[in-house]
């Protein structure tokens, strides 16, 4: 993640434009970034196929055999930053995370959504690190684009995790929520007891919000604070030997295996940052082919890492979040993890420009930002806070 840039970044960003992400409607989004063409575009053309005969039966977030399972028994893959995308719409910023927005990595079969936000004139804005940055829009807006997605698609469960940067008050989410129209899907649990897709889906409460942090409040119960059932692993990994099983948070809970005890979520943050200059970070894309492997046998891949996590806490990852989900592809762990073979997805938003390559090792890619943006962005974030 790129650390928090002080007020020095707005003036610095002056001297160049500030990168606005287009609305995040699911159109025009197909990045034309370089790429080698996968075996998962042959995998994809064969699942499908398979999905069209097996639709007799109903889908519960893509498999049936999920319908009777219990949400926390559930490997829900995720798209870190999901709003911060690295495409024509941010002149391919360095800061995006993200190929393809929300709705593209909803129809691909990602189910959990995480964000960052923060207050912007009082308005609560979808904002990497610093508004001068990277600006997504108004958090309301995307929220209302993600309840047009539910709407048309009933038999899915949907998780956001929010990162409240700002500390808004969760009242001024419950409002935000209520404007877009979202919160009639918003679900609240009871205790660390949670029910089947199958009983959200029939009580049409399907959808699953963690904010990261806010205080409780029962006016907005669907709002849950994220470290009451959730537990972390490190992220800012910049080396591929870097991800492990550890608990990083919440604080209060001495290792992973007391959180899993105390019945929180496991939340396996599996995404890799280049270091650019002192503590400045941004997503690694030159090493996603590793990163995002389902394998399970090289240093790195995300398959590696949720089988370890599974075997040292004794339980799947419920959550894992990876940058760049189209690629690897990410979903594949979650399906094995999950053991089952999916049906009804579709990756027909996810427009890619195939490049020759001689090898299969990692593959160079352009920074994006023109040159004076990426110096300023860099001299910025060396005054911090």
């Amino acid at each position: 993640m790129v650390p928090s840039l002080c007020t020095f970044l707005t003036a610095a960003a002056a001297l160049t434009a500030t990168v606005h992400a287009l609305p995040q409607d699911g159109s025009g989004f197909g990045s034309s970034f370089d790429s080698t063409t996968s075996s998962f575009a042959a995998a994809t053309a064969s699942s499908t196929a398979s999905a069209a005969a097996s639709t007799s039966t109903t889908a519960c977030n893509n498999s049936p055999e999920l319908c009777g399972r219990t949400y926390n028994n559930i490997t829900h893959m995720g798209a870190h930053d999901s709003s911060f995308l690295r495409d024509e719409s941010t002149s391919n910023s360095i800061a995006g995370n993200q190929y393809f927005n929300a709705t593209v990595a909803l129809d691909a079969g990602l189910r959990l959504l995480q964000i960052q936000v923060h207050d912007q004139d009082g308005v609560i804005e979808m904002c990497h690190t610093s508004c001068a940055l990277l600006d997504a829009g108004p958090l309301e807006t995307w929220l209302g684009v993600i309840k047009s997605w539910m709407d048309a698609n009933p038999n899915e469960v949907v998780t956001l995790l929010i990162v409240n940067s700002d500390g808004k008050d969760v009242a001024q989410f419950g409002t935000v929520f209520a404007n877009s129209g979202i919160d009639t899907y918003g679900y609240t649990p009871s205790g660390n007891s949670w029910p089947t897709l199958q009983e959200m889906i029939s009580a049409n409460t399907r959808l699953v919000t963690f904010i990261a942090s806010i205080s409780a409040n029962t006016q907005y119960s669907y709002l849950l604070n994220e470290f009451d059932h959730v537990f972390e692993t490190p992220f800012e990994v910049t080396d591929l030997s870097g991800f492990n099983c550890t608990l990083d948070r919440p604080t209060g809970q001495a290792s992973a295996g007391a959180a899993v005890a105390a019945g929180l979520m496991p939340l396996m943050n599996h995404f890799k940052d280049n270091l650019l200059a002192a503590s400045i970070m941004v997503p690694d894309a030159d090493n996603v082919g590793i990163t995002n492997s389902p394998s399970t046998s090289t240093q790195g891949n995300l398959g590696l890492h949720a089988q370890n996590c599974n075997s040292q806490w004794g339980i799947k990852p419920t959550f894992v979040l990876v940058d760049f989900f189209n690629e690897g592809p990410a979903i594949a762990t979650a399906d094995t993890m999950n053991g089952i073979t999916a049906v009804g997805r579709s990756t027909a938003g996810q427009t890619v420009k195939a490049v020759q390559t001689a090898t299969a090792g990692p593959k160079p890619r352009s920074l994006g930002m023109g040159t004076g943006a990426l110096v300023t962005f860099i001299v910025a974030a060396l005054f911090l806070a």
